[in-house]
C-alpha cells in the first residue's frame, strides 16, 4: 500500500490597476509590448518601486486564512534568463515572504473538514509571454512586471480530491476578497503540483516531482492521478530510483499523460541573493487598517446561513462556492424570500434552467429581487410551486410583471375555505365506499382525495388548504 503527498504552488495575479514595480497599465487588450517603460523593459538605471495595492491584497489574504502579515519584508532576485524575462532574473520574496504560515480548511466528501497549512504567501513579477508563429518566436512583454501572489502549501494533502477541494476553496476566497478575478482560463489563477509516493507508514516523504502551470479542476485531478499511478507502478516494478527523479514534468493534456521538461532546480542554481535595489516592504498602520477592509468570507456564510437561517450545510457550501451565487441568494432574502425556499429556487430552478442558455448567474435575465419576488409568492400561498415554475419559464424569455402573469395565466391558488369546500364536498359525495374504508383505517386513501380535489380545481386549489380542509371533512 502506498500513500499520496502533495503540495501546491498556486500564482494568483493580482487585479491591481499598474504593475508591481512600475505605473504601466496591467491591461492584456493593447498593441503587443505598448504597457511597457523602462523599468519593466530592465533598461540600464531604471528603478523599480513597489505596488503598495498589491502588498494591502497580499495582506488582505493574510488575514483572511489566520497568516502571519509580516511587517518589515523583502525581496530577492531570482535568476534565471529566457527571452519573456528581459532582466535575466526575477524580482521574488525568499528569505522573508509578506505573508507567513496560514491555513485554510477544506471540506471532504464524507462531511468532515481538514486543516491544509500554508508556508508562505509572496510577492513576485510575472514574466512576458512568449508567442511561437511558424519558425520565428516573438516576445510580448505587456505581462512582465505583472504583480503575483505565490501561495504555497504545506504538503499536507493526501489525494487529488483534496487537492482540488484545497484548490476551489482558495479560487473562492481570493475572489471573494477581491483581489484577483482568478480567471482559470486566462491565466489568472494557475498551480504548480508537487507529487510524491511512499510505502504507507513510511516517514519520509519519497522523491518529489513538480508537474507545471495547470490552469483547471479538472486537469489537476487527471495529472495527480496520472503521475501517482506512475510514481506507484515504478517503486512496484523496482524502478524506482532511476524511472522516479526530482524534476519538472508538464501535463499533456492531449494525451492524458506528464511528460519530462527538465531536472528540478534546486534555490542555489537560481543563485538568489537580495534585490540591492528594493528596500524592505516596509507595512504601514494605514496598509494594515486597509487590508482588514474584507467581506464577510465562505466559512462565515456556511455558519451563518446554517445556524441562523437553517440552511443545510451541504446547499450552504453550493451556494457560497461562488461569490455571486452567495450575493444572489441574499438578494433574494432582502426582496422577502424564505431561505428554505430561496435555496431551492436559486440552485435548482433558476440554475438548471440557466444551464440549457448562454447565460450563468451574472448574466442570469432573471434577476435576484425577480426570483426572491417570485418565491414570496409561494411562500404566501398566492401561487403554487408548479404555477411559479410556469411563470420562471416565461422570465427566462422576457422580463414581465409577476402579477399580471398570474393572472393573465390563471395561476393564482384558491385560498378561500368556501370554494375549496364546496369541490370536496362534491368528491366526498361522489367516493361513499373510499369514504368509508377510509374510516375504517385505510388512511393512504388519504392521498387520493387530495388528488381528486387538486384535480378538480384544476391545481388552483392552496395544498395546505386542501390537507386542512380534507382533514376536517373526514374526520
Amino acid at each position: 500500500m502506498f500513500e499520496t503527498v502533495i503540495g501546491l504552488e498556486v500564482h494568483v495575479q493580482l487585479n491591481t490597476k499598474t504593475k508591481l514595480f512600475c505605473a504601466c497599465p496591467t491591461s492584456f487588450a493593447e498593441h503587443q509590448n505598448a504597457n511597457t517603460c523602462p523599468t519593466c523593459l530592465a533598461l540600464p538605471g531604471a528603478l523599480p518601486v513597489v505596488n503598495k495595492e498589491a502588498a494591502v491584497k497580499a495582506m488582505r489574504l493574510g488575514y483572511a486564512i489566520n497568516a502571519n502579515v509580516v511587517h518589515a519584508s523583502n525581496f530577492d532576485r531570482k535568476s534565471y534568463f529566457y527571452p519573456d524575462s528581459p532582466s535575466a532574473y526575477q524580482i521574488t520574496q525568499l528569505s522573508n515572504a509578506i505573508v507567513q504560515n496560514g491555513e485554510v480548511f477544506i471540506d471532504l466528501n464524507d462531511g468532515t473538514q481538514k486543516r491544509i497549512g500554508m508556508t508562505q504567501a509572496h510577492l513576485e513579477a510575472d514574466a512576458g509571454k512568449n508567442i511561437h508563429d511558424g519558425s520565428h518566436s516573438k516576445v510580448d512583454l505587456n505581462r512582465a512586471g505583472t504583480p503575483l501572489l505565490e501561495i504555497v502549501s504545506n504538503p499536507d494533502m493526501r489525494s487529488s480530491e483534496e487537492a482540488v477541494a484545497f484548490l476551489k476553496k482558495l479560487h473562492s476566497t481570493v475572489r471573494y476578497l477581491d483581489i484577483s478575478d482568478a480567471n482559470m482560463q486566462e491565466g489568472s489563477f494557475r498551480c504548480d503540483v508537487n507529487v510524491s509516493v511512499r510505502p504507507k507508514g513510511q516517514a519520509e516523504f519519497g522523491t518529489r516531482v513538480e508537474i507545471k502551470n495547470i490552469n483547471s479542476f479538472r486537469f489537476v485531478e487527471a495529472a495527480i492521478a496520472y503521475e501517482v499511478q506512475r510514481q506507484t507502478e515504478a517503486y512496484e516494478d523496482g524502478d524506482y530510483e532511476t524511472e522516479v527523479f526530482q524534476e519538472t514534468r508538464l501535463w499533456n493534456v492531449d494525451e492524458g499523460v506528464t511528460k519530462s521538461m527538465r531536472g528540478k532546480e534546486e534555490a542555489a542554481d537560481y543563485r538568489y541573493f537580495p534585490d540591492p535595489d528594493l528596500r524592505p516592504l516596509v507595512v504601514t498602520q494605514e496598509m494594515i487598517d486597509e487590508a482588514l477592509k474584507m467581506p464577510e468570507l465562505p466559512d462565515a456564510k456556511i455558519k451563518r446561513y446554517t445556524e441562523e437561517l437553517g440552511v443545510k450545510r451541504y446547499d450552504a457550501l453550493v451556494i457560497c462556492s461562488e461569490k455571486e451565487l452567495a450575493y444572489y441568494f441574499e438578494a433574494m432574502l432582502a426582496s422577502g424570500a424564505s431561505a428554505k425556499n430561496s435555496v431551492n429556487w436559486l440552485t435548482t430552478e433558476l440554475l438548471g434552467r440557466l444551464k440549457k442558455t448562454e447565460f450563468d448567474i451574472t448574466t442570469s435575465p432573471v434577476s435576484a429581487e425577480k426570483l426572491g419576488e417570485l418565491v414570496s409568492k409561494i411562500d404566501d400561498g398566492i401561487i403554487s410551486g408548479k404555477g411559479a415554475k410556469e411563470i420562471l419559464d416565461v422570465l427566462i424569455k422576457e422580463d414581465k410583471d409577476i402579477d399580471g402573469l398570474i393572472n393573465s395565466m390563471g395561476l393564482a391558488q384558491v385560498s378561500d375555505d368556501g370554494a375549496i369546500l364546496e369541490i370536496i364536498d362534491g368528491i366526498i359525495a361522489a367516493n361513499p365506499e373510499k369514504v368509508e374504508q377510509f374510516k375504517g383505517g385505510k388512511e393512504k386513501l388519504f392521498g387520493f382525495f387530495v388528488g381528486q380535489t387538486m384535480k378538480a380545481s384544476k391545481g388552483a386549489a392552496n395544498p395546505q388548504k386542501v390537507n386542512e380542509l380534507l382533514k376536517e371533512r373526514l374526520a
